[in-house]
């Protein structure tokens, strides 16, 4: 059975930071790729970052780019999400989620193993 345990979310100020944490379990992602998507209510989820087997190419959404940081720790089947310069439109549940492919896209059709979400919330 895979699982895949996301922590880290929260409640911060706008132009604060959180890191979330995705560990994953019953399978490992070191020849495929991870990746983080939201979804705000109302909306449809979209992906906010992904990164390879490698760690050496990622893709960032860009409403992001310059604010987030992915990386990965294959040892350890686990990925991260730093998210610094938070802004209030930042504000969803965060999901991981892996799968077994050397392709970046970054598109939650393409995945098939999800995280349970963790709520971000950020204030004015």
């Amino acid at each position: 059975q895979v699982q895949m345990v996301t922590s880290g979310g929260g409640l911060v100020q706008a132009g604060g930071s959180l890191r979330l944490s995705c560990t994953a379990s019953g399978l490992t992602f070191d020849d495929g790729i991870m990746g983080w998507f939201r979804q705000a209510p109302g909306k449809e989820r979209e992906g906010v970052s992904c990164i390879d087997w490698s760690g050496r190419s990622t893709y960032y959404a860009e409403f992001v780019k310059g604010r987030f940081t992915i990386t990965r720790d294959n040892a350890k089947n686990t990925v991260y999400l730093q998210m610094n310069s938070l802004k209030t439109e930042d504000t969803a549940m965060y999901y991981c989620a892996g799968r077994k492919s050397n392709d970046l896209r970054c598109r939650p059709p393409d995945f098939g193993y999800w995280g349970q979400g963790t709520q971000v919330t950020v204030s004015s």
